[in-house]
């Protein structure tokens, strides 16, 4: 492909005052600093809930008065959870078919100012009508595959505390990231339960927050290499394998394919682990390791900055947090400063050649995979 990542604006997430126009803003501002006056030809914005004072919320005009990119073509996209992740793939696409020269991508959520019963109910709309109507949410649906993936591979509950604790102490290092203290594994057992096995420290948090990134014709560090999506039967009840996500295998096959790449070439990985138990089932179906092995890779290190593997340096969603429809962007936005060597405090050791993103919708109906990094000459 001929396109790069030129500029990135990520905003604090966590508890936030602004609107949802206005956080979209100080991230797009963010990533448009020092590119000079070469005018954005595409706009597009990515928000799952959209919600303002009065209701659903028009935010690509809004956006686009507030930004003075009138001028522009645009586009609002909505995929659950990987919103962002879409907006990304979207602008690349319009790039690649010559529809756009350079693509603003903002991607953002408002939360906190919602409250949670009703949050949860509208979150449980990324699920299958019949599950909703019988009061399934999203964690409850998540614990169901904890319990399995816990059962299949004879692993105790404690072993969920693996991924929280790494998170929780990447995050400490991102000055961006809505939980800034590390937690330990006690910590982590004392939480309260929400949804056996399940506790209140292996879930992310309700998180408002906004991420942008310019788009442009070019090679750089940060180049697009490879694209992949994937579907699975929204019902859990119609999947064959509760222990893994197909739409990863398969958004990650077709990533590869187009990079022409393995996983062996990936030096760093944002996964989007809403849910503690996630982050294996993502090392596993990317292809990095194999079926109930993803807890060892957490206990012996192989994630942390300078392992085998640097696995969410930014945090993840369970540390930098988890603004529903920014989150795809967030972790493309994060493996693109790693690969430009601009992650600051959380970057990893050893500057990566090659990043790949992870983003998932609902409860991995529809995922995305992104690789970015340096083309070979």
């Amino acid at each position: 492909m001929n396109v790069r990542v030129a500029g990135i604006g990520i905003g604090r997430f966590g508890k936030r005052s602004e609107s949802l126009v206005e956080l979209a803003a100080e991230a797009a501002g963010r990533a448009l600093e020092g590119l000079g006056r070469k005018p954005i030809d595409l706009l597009v914005a990515g928000t799952m809930l959209g919600h303002g004072p009065h209701g659903p919320l028009a935010v690509l005009p809004r956006l686009a008065g507030r930004l003075g990119l009138e001028a522009a073509t645009g586009l609002r996209v909505e995929a659950a959870s990987a919103t962002g992740a879409m907006a990304f793939h979207a602008a690349v696409q319009a790039i690649e078919a010559g529809r756009a020269t350079r693509a603003l991508v903002v991607a953002a959520e408002k939360m906190t100012d919602a409250a949670t019963p009703a949050l949860t109910a509208e979150l449980a709309a990324a699920l299958h009508e019949s599950e909703a109507a019988h009061g399934a949410t999203m964690v409850g649906l998540a614990a169901l595959v904890a319990q399995r993936y816990l059962q299949r591979h004879e692993l105790a509950p404690e072993a969920l505390g693996l991924v929280t604790v790494h998170d929780r102490e990447m995050a400490s290092r991102n000055p961006n990231a809505q939980f800034p203290v590390p937690v330990t594994f006690p910590e982590v057992a004392a939480s309260r339960t929400i949804a056996a096995p399940l506790r209140l420290l292996h879930c992310a948090a309700i998180s408002d927050g906004a991420v942008a990134v310019v788009l442009e014709k070019g090679r750089g560090p940060a180049t697009v290499l490879g694209l992949g999506q994937g579907f699975e039967a929204l019902r859990l009840i119609d999947r064959s394998d509760l222990t893994s996500f197909a739409a990863t295998r398969q958004a990650a096959a077709r990533a590869y394919a187009e990079g022409r790449l393995t996983r062996k070439h990936v030096e760093v990985a944002e996964v989007h682990d809403a849910f503690a138990p996630l982050g294996f089932l993502h090392l596993e179906d990317l292809g990095f390791c194999g079926p109930g092995e993803g807890p060892g890779w957490f206990e012996r290190g192989w994630v942390r900055p300078d392992g085998r593997l640097p696995v969410n340096p930014s945090g993840g969603l369970l540390g930098r947090g988890h603004p529903v429809g920014a989150s795809g962007l967030a972790g493309i936005a994060e493996i693109a400063l790693q690969l430009r060597g601009e992650a600051g405090r959380h970057a990893v050791p050893r500057r990566p050649r090659i990043g790949l993103a992870h983003s998932m919708a609902g409860l991995g109906a529809q995922n995305f995979v992104t690789i970015l990094g340096e083309p070979p000459s």
